[in-house]
């Protein structure tokens, strides 16, 4: 009898010590509705762009596609790899084999894609004005209320969102870097080339419209990014031609010489800039997600 006891709390034992395991690897695989803006603990990607859900992308028919070692989105994509890129609101130096992106059914829904209004009635008084969509992680420039371009765009990350509301642009600095931030590698300040300014908050923190990179979601300390690859070139050695130049086409169009005295890259106090509004809140992230189609 004394051995068949001591068997029976060997099993009791073992049966409890399986089950917290078991219970422990659930939470773990479990996905957090508290997670950082990145792949989930399920996803086998370590990116998945495929989480992040713009309202915009309801009208347009789209798949997950996981980036497999061998692939680029220029191999991907050839030269519709530009359409893909806005997109997905992200740079060429953040396509890695390992992550997810989306992908369009077809290529030509998305080219010229933009998520905002051809015409937008609050602009239609003013001869430039800025248009900044949180939600939609874009950025559209318009006169006289007339869409004349679009871009994607990083805004603030949760914890650090970019402000909401009214602003006037009020400074330019076409060679700025950042005096909180440096680059991953930690060698030198972050650059922020072609900085067009719109807020500075009651803790004097400044607030601009910058050249950065593009992870395609929010990431920012509270500025607005757009692509640079030409910065991007000089900073990091990548990509080796540049295309996208969205920061160098809006400076040029809100605060160039053709408004404003000549730019020889100092920092230049504005009067009368163009009309900033910034609205939404940060798109949402989707628990799992989508099925993945290679």
């Amino acid at each position: 009898m004394r051995y068949s006891r001591m068997r029976l709390s060997h099993k009791i034992t073992l049966v409890s010590l399986f089950t917290t395991l078991l219970v422990g690897l659930m939470v773990l695989r479990t996905t957090s509705h508290t997670d950082n803006p990145a792949a989930s603990p399920e996803d086998k990607a370590m990116e998945d762009l495929s989480r992040v859900e713009y309202p915009s992308l309801k009208q347009i028919k789209w798949h997950a596609h996981f980036v497999q070692p061998h692939q680029t989105i220029e191999s991907l994509f050839g030269s519709d790899w530009i359409w893909v890129a806005r997109f997905n609101r992200i740079d060429r130096r953040h396509v890695y084999p390992g992550m997810t992106i989306k992908v369009p059914d077809r290529i030509a829904d998305i080219i010229h894609y933009s998520p905002l209004p051809v015409f937008y009635e609050p602009a239609a008084r003013k001869s430039k004005y800025i248009l900044v969509d949180i939600t939609e992680q874009w950025l559209g420039a318009y006169e006289r209320g007339r869409l004349v371009f679009s871009a994607p765009a990083a805004t603030g990350k949760a914890t650090t969102e970019t402000p909401t509301g009214m602003f006037r642009i009020d400074a330019r600095h076409r060679t700025h870097t950042s005096s909180l931030y440096k680059t991953a590698d930690e060698e030198e300040q972050y650059p922020m080339d072609n900085a067009i300014r719109f807020h500075i908050d009651l803790e004097n923190v400044s607030y601009w419209i910058h050249a950065r990179d593009l992870p395609g979601r929010p990431a920012s300390h509270g500025c607005i990014g757009l692509f640079d690859e030409k910065m991007q070139n000089r900073v990091f050695g990548t990509p080796k031609k540049p295309v996208l130049l969205d920061s160098q086409k809006l400076y040029t169009w809100a605060v160039g010489n053709a408004d404003y005295d000549d730019d020889f890259g100092e920092l230049d106090e504005l009067e009368d800039g163009p009309v900033v509004e910034v609205r939404g809140g940060l798109p949402r992230y989707l628990d799992k997600p989508p099925r993945i189609k290679n």
